[in-house]
């Protein structure tokens, strides 16, 4: 299956081609995006994981597993999920995934209604194509927050290690230091597009 690779002012990340976490074994691609949802076609490598907890604002996430098992754990609580299980992350609730087993991982992941998933999705990936990531490969969370402000993102999602009342004015601190560190060229690599 074929990779995106940024270069430096090259095309827009396609989330129709995905992208990899190397780190976390976690493996991204678009099959469809409607305006009720986006879907994606989501794998994770034997002990592969999503390296932090994190609450969708504004979105349901719902996980149909094909293929392995997830431990997916949803406001403190743990569920295993199988082959034709469907679990629904309702927004709101924390969670964080994992592949329970020593196989490939395989799911679909939606996320109800899409709102602007595209667009952040471009953003997240270019991050993780140039491994602009720490070394458990959770995005540089600073600049997600800078291209969230950017683009006035309706599909907010929030790490838990920020809490809620925090979130709101690190969105504004890091879209200034954006502005200052120059990450407005990124966004318009990432996302093909200098306007919202």
């Amino acid at each position: 299956m074929r990779e995106t690779h940024l270069e430096p002012t090259t095309k827009q990340v396609d989330l129709y081609v995905g992208f990899t976490n190397k780190i976390t074994g976690e493996r991204f691609r678009v099959i469809s995006e409607t305006r009720s949802s986006i879907t994606f076609h989501w794998t994770v490598q034997p002990q592969g994981y999503v390296p932090f907890e994190h609450i969708h604002i504004n979105q349901d996430e719902i996980f149909h597993i094909r293929h392995g098992e997830a431990r997916i754990v949803i406001d403190g609580e743990e569920v295993i999920a199988r082959p034709g299980d469907v679990v629904r992350v309702p927004k709101g609730k924390s969670h964080i995934a994992f592949n329970n087993k020593r196989e490939l991982l395989d799911c679909m992941v939606s996320f109800e209604p899409s709102l602007d998933s595209y667009k952040f999705f471009q953003c997240f990936g270019g991050l993780t194509i140039d491994d602009d990531m720490d070394k458990r490969g959770e995005i540089n969370i600073p600049k997600m927050l800078y291209f969230t402000k950017r683009m006035s993102a309706r599909c907010l999602s929030r790490p838990t290690k920020i809490p809620s009342m925090v979130f709101g004015i690190a969105l504004s601190i890091f879209y200034i230091a954006g502005k200052l560190l120059g990450w407005e060229k990124d966004y318009i690599r990432y996302t093909g597009s200098p306007t919202h």
